[in-house]
């Protein structure tokens, strides 16, 4: 499988996971569009001796003329959009010293929101504003993160987690319901994630969410190469 020259949207890309998810596509030679609001310096020191066309775009993935406006300056840009990846959101990972979120008895509504709009809300505004271009060429893959740790049976370590979780299970069902719609027009639409009981179970050869809806969505295939 080639990603070479494939147009690939990446929102959150500027940090964490989606840093790494730009540094592997720039790799396999994909052009790219990274879509964030914190500072690209360190993404674009990480490529910068890769021979890639890069677009870095600031975009809050929260507001819908912003993410209408990132859309259109990225098909401007590469002619077509061929993958986007919503890495965009707002994650726990407690063990790396971020304070604890409070227990929905104590959260106030403003963060339950902040929360949901991000990971949630945002997703469905990248996927909505960019169905329109991979419709048109009835081709395209969109990858949504909905599996974080929800896998895991004990939940008793990992207080304050829950709006995180809530938002994760949301995406998984957005997704599925997605992938139904756009099937006839030749549009993956997945979901995956690392952590917690999927990654096991991908490990003991057990089909994952993401494996069980590949192998339902007829159009998820593989990139011939060229």
């Amino acid at each position: 499988m080639s990603v070479e020259d494939k147009v690939v949207i990446i929102t959150g890309g500027a940090q964490g996971v989606g840093r790494q998810i730009v540094r592997t596509f720039a790799a396999e030679k994909a052009r790219i569009a990274i879509a964030d609001i914190a500072s690209f310096d360190n993404v674009l020191a990480d490529i910068k001796h890769l021979d890639v066309d890069i677009l870095p775009v600031e975009c809050d993935v929260r507001e819908p003329d912003r993410v209408r406006s990132m859309f259109e300056q990225v098909h401007s840009r590469f002619g077509r959009i061929d993958v986007l990846i919503d890495d965009a959101g707002i994650v726990t990972h407690f063990q790396w010293g971020i304070p604890r979120w409070p227990r929905i008895a104590e959260m106030q509504p403003e963060f339950f929101d902040k929360v949901i709009r991000t990971n949630l809300f945002g997703t469905f505004l990248c996927t909505k504003h960019v169905l329109p271009y991979m419709e048109q060429q009835r081709s395209g893959h969109i990858i949504n993160f909905g599996q974080g740790n929800v896998g895991r049976r004990n939940r008793e370590d990992s207080p304050g987690a829950t709006a995180y979780h809530v938002s994760k299970v949301a995406i998984r069902s957005f997704t599925e319901g997605v992938a139904a719609e756009e099937r006839g027009y030749n549009i993956c639409v997945m979901s995956m994630g690392p952590g917690g009981e999927e990654l096991n179970d991908a490990r003991r050869g057990v089909a994952t969410p993401a494996k069980r809806q590949r192998k339902q969505n007829p159009t998820c295939v593989r990139w011939k190469r060229s």
